[in-house]
């Protein structure tokens, strides 16, 4: 249920799209806060859903996410099952 949380949902269905992305940037479209963003990647990483890099850019610290193989399984088995779930509902008109 690790992807279960709309804004990890959100955040691995973001990564999927890239090699990887910048931190700030993550936050940026995700529009939660640092430590918001921090917390659910932390779960991510612990998963084994996410990669971190960090390197230095600019003299600044800066951190890079990307999605893991394991990550990427992770969320297509998530996406089928949300298909799943509502594949039986009419569709709006």
């Amino acid at each position: 249920m690790v992807l279960h949380p709309p804004s990890r949902l959100q955040i691995a269905a973001l990564l999927a799209k890239v090699s990887e992305m910048e931190f700030a940037k993550l936050r940026e479209l995700t529009k939660v806060s640092d430590s918001v963003l921090s917390k659910h990647l932390s779960a991510l990483v612990d998963a084994g859903y996410v990669r971190l890099r960090k390197a230095a850019t600019g003299g600044r610290q800066r951190t890079w996410e990307s999605l893991t193989a394991a990550g990427r399984r992770a969320l297509a088995r998530h996406v089928a099952a949300l298909r799943a779930l509502v594949a039986h509902l009419p569709m709006a008109e």
